[in-house]
């Protein structure tokens, strides 16, 4: 038994080799090179494929797979929306994900940002870098005094209810899919409009699938109250970033954190020290005192990327012996 990995970072070897001593029986090899129709034939002899990429999965980069014998991937991420899915269909894919990796790591992720963002940490950080250690103006808000909006309950939304609930915040939620808890708890508004006109602070938790893109734009935003702080940890697609920086301009946002960005690829996980961004839009959010920017980090902890690299090529291993493992995913 043969698997053939892609995308592997330095940070994901050890996890890797740590299942192939764990599974002695299966052939391990890796590159550190994404998929493409070009690099499928990488993986000649393998009998699956383990990916991680945020480049999408083509026709002719699951076609390249299926022309060596191979149909079988297992992604060590969540999202499937960059798979040519009809095309998977067509070359008869089995596919699975890894939904739960570490909900903790993001929702401490996001809620960490909240508090810098209301607590003024970028500028005060600033200030003391330069030597001044004068308080105001930089004068902060507590986590306690604000109505924070969660938009999506899942698993990771779910962990950040529980530690604004920690801080003492009060706390409204929306998804089309409740959840009995969260239900129980008499959280949930009825509609995203409600959560916009109550919120003092937004904080986003749904996939970037095809209804939820742009979800907050120009429309959204002049529903919300003014001076509103947005979180998204989610996916890029779901912010007009056009419209969240003329609400940054305008002040109807008065705080921003993003480590999610639509057009992220070739720009994140890379290193523009001494050179100029290729999307000026970057550049200025990054350059703002009220807007914190990460490159898509979130997930970035030791234990969720042990639980993406073991989840995903335990499955791996359990397509190629026939069997259906439980985070096999259904399309």
């Amino acid at each position: 038994m043969k698997i053939f990995a892609y995308g592997i970072r330095e940070d994901e070897q050890p996890a890797l080799k740590e299942w192939e001593g764990n599974n002695p029986e299966v052939d391990v090899e890796f590159t550190d090179q994404l998929l493409t129709p070009e690099t499928a034939a990488l993986a000649k002899g393998a009998d699956a494929v383990n990916v991680y990429q945020q480049l999408d999965y083509t026709r002719e980069t699951l076609s390249a797979l299926h022309e060596l014998g191979i149909n079988k991937m297992s992604l060590r991420n969540v999202g499937i929306d960059n798979i040519d899915l009809p095309a998977a269909r067509e070359f008869d894919f089995s596919i699975s994900n890894v939904p739960v990796y570490s909900p903790n790591a993001i929702a401490e992720h996001s809620m960490i940002q909240l508090s810098r963002l209301l607590r003024r940490a970028k500028a005060l950080d600033k200030k003391i870098a330069n030597h001044d250690l004068r308080w105001a103006p930089t004068i902060g808000r507590e986590m306690r005094m604000q109505t924070v909006g969660i938009i999506g309950t899942g698993h990771i939304g779910r962990v950040a209810i529980k530690i604004l609930q920690g801080f003492g915040a009060k706390v409204i939620a929306y998804d089309k899919f409740q959840n009995d808890d969260i239900k129980a708890q008499g959280l949930y508004v009825d509609t995203l409009d409600e959560l916009y006109a109550q919120a003092d602070a937004i904080s986003l938790y749904v996939p970037g699938v095809a209804e939820n893109h742009h979800m907050i734009d120009a429309d959204a935003i002049a529903k919300m109250k003014d001076g509103v702080v947005l979180v998204n940890v989610a996916r890029g697609n779901l912010m007009d970033i056009d419209a969240v920086i003329d609400g940054l301009n305008s002040g109807k946002i008065s705080d921003f954190a993003m480590d999610v960005y639509e057009d992220e690829v070739g720009l994140f996980n890379e290193d523009w020290s001494g050179k100029e961004f290729p999307d000026p839009k970057i550049a200025d959010l990054i350059d703002r005192e009220n807007v914190l920017v990460t490159p898509h980090t979130a997930f970035y902890t030791t234990k969720a990327v042990y639980e993406m690299v073991t989840q995903s090529m335990d499955a791996s291993l359990a397509f190629i012996k026939g069997e259906t493992p439980a985070i096999a995913v259904e399309y």
